[in-house]
């Protein structure tokens, strides 16, 4: 099945990754399950591979995750998620941090249709979860950036087909991830992926890599080692195909708390590893088994030429958002379409949420999703602005975000206007109010907490507080419901992961409170544990933690470098009284969840992740 270009991708539609052949063997095995015929295990695990999670409610409720190569995203596809959710799950679709969309509360009988429809469309879920080779992330700067080494897109985009239904993608012990980056600064966190691809341009001006593999988070954080420090781009295929081959040949198939290839490479140690991976990497090369990848992209995207459609206006835009169907359970996306949007909120926003291209005269624009919740509505008026005012793609970013490429700098605030209509016109890209969060205890059968009701009221809380923005100089917040970290709040300025505390027969959610993680040029540092703090308390220890940045900064010191340096008793000395919690100081509110109306229940459930 292809995608056919057609003047509303304006030439930058990709082939497909769908296969409708997966499909049906979806409804074939469902059918066999339900027939008896497979175990429940063995149906988890084909479904799994399969993009469909089972969630933590006991009806009838399934995760589907869609993957986005590269976050690449055009609008018909957009049209095809916003049906997906329209007729499928609440209304609305999760951004995730890994530029996957996924949709909650669907039903098992509707992930066939729910395929088919994005199949339509390019799309894929295949091999999204389960013990795969998961989405192939990228750089959503790709391509335009002013100081990337080239594009990186093409590149992703062929390890991404080479590896999608490979004998070794879904027969791994765990999942595997792998992340490309070309700019200077690292956007997509190649240090804690299974292997990371950084853009190096050689001496002779030839295309390569900077090859990283065994980073990870969760129970055992750990930084990417060094594998290549120059790896000809023509070679990529078989350097992944290396790393995948040792990974299933000596990886620990039966414990699933320690199967990830970071644990691989602790048990061997990184000299035997390297060694089986240089066996391997011989082997693809030698024997043919590989081929090298033969192509030659341009070093940036090129301008497109396009006629632009006509925009629909802030009315209709406003209206149409306003009218989309939304439904529970959970957190719902709070939707505000603003009609008027004054000079000062628009400058804020620009000066936030827009940067240069390289190429003259273009700006790329971030649009805020609060939570990564994005309506089927605004699914549909993202495409349409992308067409109007952009190249017809969007990309998804790693703090569940849109990005809209190759906008005429004088059309920006003509797009804004829109954007503000949509409820997608916030401000504070990329600041400590651009929160990003997992789906938590909503939906995740691992999580304890609900991550997402946390991530609501940090930054509502931020927001009513300039101040406290502007003092926090490029903070990030990323919090998680669970160790496992898919909200990565382990590479956070200030991370959260939720927990429990018991007070007498009680349960109180609360967070540990980490800080000093980030993502630099040479892999990843992970943050510290500063202090354990009941969820209602948060907003305050949010408050505290800023004050000291600004209070003992250094000059020019940014909120990321001051909390990777700062001396931990000093931060927990800060914290230390919003730790303590006894029977008699607590209030009804202690007790319940954020987002949550009724008294914390924490259940910890068997996840599917390593099913």
């Amino acid at each position: 099945m292809s995608v056919v270009d057609d003047p509303k991708t304006f030439g930058r539609a990709r082939l497909s990754f769908a296969s409708e052949a997966d499909i049906d063997e979806f409804v074939a095995t469902l059918e066999r399950y339900e027939r008896g015929e497979l175990t429940p295990d063995q149906w988890r695990a084909f479904r799994l591979v399969r993009g469909t999670y089972g969630q933590r409610q006991a009806e009838d409720a399934q995760m589907l995750r869609v993957k986005i190569p590269q976050g690449v995203l055009t609008s018909d596809q957009l049209e095809a998620l916003a049906d997906v959710g329209e007729r499928h799950s609440r209304g609305f679709g999760h951004i995730t941090t890994r530029q996957n969309v996924q949709f909650h509360f669907v039903k098992l009988h509707d992930v066939e249709p729910a395929m088919r429809r994005l199949a339509e469309a390019g799309l894929t879920t295949r091999e999204a979860c389960g013990n795969s080779v998961r989405n192939i992330t990228a750089c959503p700067y790709a391509g335009v950036a002013a100081d990337e080494r080239f594009d990186v897109t093409p590149y992703a985009e062929a390890l991404t087909r080479h590896l999608l239904r490979h004998p070794l993608s879904s027969t791994l012990p765990r999942k595997f991830k792998i992340a490309f980056e070309g700019c200077a600064t690292d956007h997509v966190a190649t240090g804690v992926n299974d292997l990371g691809f950084r853009a190096v341009v050689g001496p002779d001006g030839g295309r390569g890599f900077r090859v990283t593999a065994g980073g990870g988070t969760a129970i055992m954080t750990s930084s990417a080692g060094l594998l290549h420090e120059f790896l000809p781009a023509s070679e990529i295929l078989r350097a992944a195909e290396g790393v995948l081959r040792v990974f299933a040949r000596l990886g620990d198939y039966q414990h699933k708390q320690r199967n990830r290839m970071k644990f691989l490479i602790k048990t061997l140690g990184w000299t035997r590893w390297r060694e089986e991976y240089d066996r391997e990497l011989t082997a693809c090369r030698l024997r043919g088994q590989v081929p090298t990848l033969e192509i030659d992209p341009p070093a940036s995207e090129a301008k497109p030429e396009w006629v632009k459609e006509s925009s629909p206006s802030v009315g209709y835009i406003a209206s149409r958002v306003a009218g989309g169907r939304i439904s529970g359970p959970g957190l719902t996306p709070n939707i505000v379409p603003l009609y008027q949007v004054g000079d000062e909120v628009y400058a804020r926003w620009r000066a936030t949420n827009v940067r240069p291209q390289k190429h003259f005269g273009y700006v790329m624009a971030v649009a805020t999703v609060p939570l990564g919740d994005l309506t089927s509505a605004q699914m549909r008026v993202i495409g349409e602005l992308a067409r109007a005012y952009g190249d017809g793609t969007i990309r998804v970013t790693p703090e569940q975000d849109l990005l809209i490429r190759w906008v005429n700098a004088c059309d920006v605030r003509q797009l804004y206007r829109r954007l503000a209509a949509a409820g997608l016109g916030l401000a504070e890209a990329g600041t400590v109010a651009d929160v990003t969060s997992c789906p938590g205890a909503e939906s995740c059968r691992l999580a304890v907490t609900q991550s997402r009701g946390l991530g609501r009221l940090v930054e509502e809380h931020l927001r009513a507080r300039p101040d406290l923005i502007a003092a926090a100089d490029g903070a990030r917040i990323k919090i998680s419901g669970c160790p496992n970290g898919c909200g990565l709040h382990h590479i956070a300025t200030i991370g959260f992961q939720g927990s429990v505390r018991r007070l007498g027969s009680r349960a109180v959610p609360q967070y540990f409170v980490m800080v000093g993680g980030g993502a630099h040029d040479r892999g990843a540092a992970f943050g510290r544990l500063a202090a354990k703090i009941p969820a209602r308390r948060i907003p305050q220890a949010l408050e505290r933690l800023i004050d000291l940045y600004a209070r003992d900064r250094t000059p020019g010191e940014s909120a990321t470098g001051f909390f990777g340096r700062v001396e931990l008793d000093l931060v927990k000395n800060e914290l230390a009284d919003l730790e303590r919690l006894q029977p008699g100081d607590a209030v009804p509110a202690d007790f319940m969840d954020l987002g949550e109306a009724t008294e914390f229940t924490p259940e910890v459930m068997d996840g599917e992740c390593s099913a």
